[in-house]
């Protein structure tokens, strides 16, 4: 088990160097480039199995202890170690990368993004799943500032070389936001870890903050804040994201929503909350108000850019829908519950699943059409595919009805559990303003029902296809194939959430009481 951890995390990298060298006759297929996808898809398959046979390992049990654990001395001077390990709260996490990563170069496979060679979008989408799974498994942090920043040069790449139109000032615009959070965020980091005499983020955890005063805390929970704060995104310093969703490639959108989200709560979740538990106090209600604001704000220009005339584009609405479900997962990360940070980490799977999915059916539709222009879509000459592509249709209604939170399906739970929580916050608390939280988030909900229903009515819906217009293709096989996974495990988590909630529960219980339980 620790090997197979280790493996995971850099057997992606080795795949990212064998990428860029020739393949050997007898693997190149019918062309080079053939050959390098095919690689991709081996690399990402082979992770995949191996995060799987991690899973199968785990000691569910007891999912609260940190297992296949590797603990390597690096930097004797300042006592920065390689530290890995997994317990309930990363291991998801773990999974739902390798399987996101796998499925877009599956996807990528039969059909590659338009644009350079694809040795380079190979080794380059390798390199991001590499930087994304050793954020979610070190346990040093150093470790983790070096490998959330290690996920920036791959995705700028993604953007710039491989989007559609506005990809330079989109993926200018990703790295220049995300940096400038960084920078404030290692500042943050190295504070507490000078202050505290370790980076150790478990040792850190257990000491639950004892070892720092109450002004170093409320300084670093500030300063790690704000660059955990960027990348998760939270309002208002989210404005890169829609751009960069609009602009990116296909598997680009899907990752960048589906896993490099979640980096940011994951932070608070296994950094801020634990370590500097005071400084959180103090911040939570400030975060609480930026979390529904975003919930709000999300919805609002998502019912904008829905309206007819308004000239929206289906990408970018997405995008702006997963400010609003980040929204709710900082709610939950702020009441400093049980409920609500199991909620948020249930919500952070769960938005990995459908928005990947709904990236995927935005991609597929904009190839079919050359737009992403609602007002086209839903034209005369539009989509109206229960109609013309009933399969795709179906897809992208049940993505929508699972991403406004329908019961039985992935998203319902962790926003309910986040509200919850934010119904009865953690002590020292004030519960009047997380029940005004609690009743703004709950508006939220039936604004984020109606956009995703007029998107619904206005690109599904319509008679059938015109006489002598031309005909668009159903889901193919490779789509089938890259989505079905998706689909099944959204169904899985609504109707049998203990799957996940039992794993995060313990690790949760123990990460807030500081290790004691």
């Amino acid at each position: 088990m620790q090997f197979l951890l280790a493996l995971i995390v850099a057997g992606p990298l080795v795949g990212a160097v064998a990428a860029l060298l020739p393949a050997p006759p007898g693997l190149k297929g019918s062309s080079p480039d053939q050959a390098v996808l095919r690689h991709g898809v081996t690399v990402t398959g082979a992770v995949l199995l191996a995060t799987v046979v991690l899973a199968l390992g785990f000691d569910h049990d007891h999912p609260s202890t940190m297992q296949a654990t590797t603990d390597i001395s690096w930097i004797r001077a300042l006592d920065v170690r390689i530290h890995l390990g997994v317990d309930g709260i990363s291991l998801p996490l773990l999974v739902l990368t390798a399987l996101l990563t796998f499925l877009c170069a599956l996807y990528s496979y039969f059909k590659p993004p338009t644009g350079p060679a694809p040795k380079a979008f190979v080794a380059l989408l390798l390199v991001l799943e590499s930087g994304t799974l050793a954020t979610f498994a070190v346990l040093d942090l150093v470790l983790f500032f070096l490998a959330f920043e290690m996920v920036l040069i791959p995705m700028y790449f993604l953007i710039a070389r491989w989007g559609g139109e506005g990809r330079q000032a989109a993926a200018w615009k990703f790295v220049l936001y995300t940096l400038l959070g960084s920078v404030v965020m290692l500042l943050g980091l190295l504070l507490v870890g000078l202050k505290a005499g370790t980076f150790d983020m478990v040792a850190l955890a257990t000491d639950n903050g004892r070892g720092l005063t109450a002004s170093v805390q409320v300084i670093a929970v500030l300063a790690i804040g704000i660059g955990l704060a960027v990348k998760t995104p939270m309002w208002p310093l989210h404005s890169w994201l829609p751009d960069a969703h609009t602009a990116a490639p296909t598997v680009g959108s899907v990752l960048l929503a589906g896993v490099l989200l979640k980096m940011g709560t994951y932070g608070f979740v296994r950094i801020v909350l634990p370590i500097a538990p005071d400084g959180m106090r103090t911040f939570a209600p400030y975060l609480a108000a930026f979390a529904v604001a975003g919930i709000i704000y999300g919805s609002l220009a998502c019912l904008a850019l829905a309206r007819p005339g308004a000239k929206g584009d289906l990408k970018r609405l997405i995008a702006y829908s997963s400010v609003g479900h980040m929204g709710f997962v900082l709610l939950g990360i702020a009441t400093m519950t049980p409920t609500g940070v199991n909620g948020a980490l249930f919500a952070n799977i769960a938005h990995g699943l459908v928005t990947g999915l709904l990236f995927f059916l935005a991609g597929a539709v904009k190839d079919r059409y050359g737009t992403a222009d609602l007002d086209t879509l839903a034209g005369a000459t539009g989509a109206a595919l229960y109609g013309r592509a009933p399969r795709l249709g179906a897809l992208l209604a049940f993505a929508a009805v699972a991403s406004l939170g329908l019961p039985g399906l992935a998203g319902f739970w962790g926003e309910m559990l986040a509200l919850f929580g934010a119904f009865d916050p953690a002590a020292g608390l004030s519960r009047p303003a997380f029940l005004t939280y609690t009743a703004i988030g709950a508006f939220g909900t039936l604004l984020t029902a109606a956009y995703l229903l007029v998107v619904v009515r206005r690109v599904c819906m319509g008679g059938p296809r015109p006489a002598g217009e031309a005909a668009i293709a159903d889901v193919q096989g490779y789509e089938l194939a890259a989505w079905t996974p998706l689909v099944a495990l959204t169904v899985l988590a609504g109707l049998w959430p203990a799957v996940l909630l039992g794993l995060t529960d313990p690790a949760v219980q123990q990460l807030l009481a500081g290790g004691t339980q």
